[in-house]
């Protein structure tokens, strides 16, 4: 079965947001009035810092950099940010609608708000949703879904308990590449042996044609800026509660990425011992679904 490729943008397909380049801060600094409300502000020079400090810094402390710069981040952000996520990319929606029987168990690993978890709308799959962050497992578990905090590289899930597994938009948030690769094999644990697949999205460095300007001799590690104007993560009706950025002022956020770069998602799938079953770039995104490899189908019980 093929899937259809189009033009719509992978990251945010329902955002309206304008790029700006950014200027060097820490995870959270005080943005100027002219900064668009919310916009996930990418453009290639979305940071000045060269990519030798971006990726030195990572290397350093992994775990600190990836708390500062994905986890508070998206903690801070949680409520604006699940906001702009409410259209389910039309490719991983056909997947889960034409490849996906009924009666399949999957997980979503990074689920956010849980807009995969309900696409099968006749709810004959049941999809378990986790996330790093408990402000937007929260806010799925509001929408009624099975969800659960859990770390991508410490996940709870039995081996081999799923007929698939989602991973949309997070690897690339991994800050070295033992840490993707890792989070690769760990998804792979958790897929049966006889046919179980793994559905992974991440940005592509080549994104020219694209708004953010990033193409093959653009740095593959970047702090990437999301600007949030005061009161914006504020849940309605309460605007004396600060859930988010400083009130009163704007807020810039700054997420790490790591751009793939043609081929490099399938090499790390197969580093993690999976088995390439179809890939392909969908706007701005590499994706690929994958599978165990046969020695690792072997070893699994």
């Amino acid at each position: 079965m093929s899937y259809p490729t189009g033009s719509h943008d992978t990251d945010r397909p329902d955002a309206k947001a304008t790029e700006q380049p950014s200027s060097p801060s820490p995870s959270a600094n005080n943005a100027n009035a002219n900064a668009n409300a919310g916009a996930d502000t990418t453009s290639s020079s979305s940071s000045t810092k060269p990519q030798t400090s971006v990726r030195d810094a990572a290397a350093q402390s992994p775990e600190t950099y990836e708390d500062e710069h994905v986890h508070s981040v998206y903690e801070s952000i949680a409520g604006h940010f699940s906001s702009t996520r409410y259209k389910p990319w039309p490719f991983i929606a056909s997947f889960l609608r034409e490849r996906v029987t009924p009666g399949s168990v999957g997980l979503d690993v990074g689920c956010g708000n849980g807009k995969y978890l309900g696409v099968r709308e006749s709810g004959d799959v049941h999809i378990v949703g986790s996330d790093r962050s408990p402000s937007l497992v929260g806010i799925a578990g509001q929408r009624g879904f099975d969800v659960a905090v859990a770390d991508g590289l410490a996940l709870p899930f039995r081996a081999g308990c799923a007929d698939f597994v989602l991973c949309i938009a997070v690897i690339h948030h991994m800050s070295t590449r033992e840490r993707r690769v890792d989070a690769l094999r760990k998804l792979l644990a958790c897929v049966r042996a006889d046919g179980g697949q793994v559905l992974v999205y991440v940005w592509a460095l080549e994104q020219s044609s694209s708004r953010r300007g990033w193409d093959a001799n653009s740095a593959q590690d970047q702090l990437v800026p999301w600007v949030m104007k005061a009161n914006q993560n504020k849940p309605k009706g309460d605007k004396d509660k600060d859930s988010g950025g400083n009130a009163g002022v704007d807020t810039t956020y700054e997420r790490f990425y790591h751009l793939y770069r043609e081929g490099e998602l399938e090499e790390d799938l197969r580093a993690a011992g999976g088995r390439v079953i179809e890939s392909g770039y969908e706007k701005d995104n590499w994706w690929v679904i994958g599978g165990h490899g046969d020695e690792e189908a072997k070893q699994q019980p």
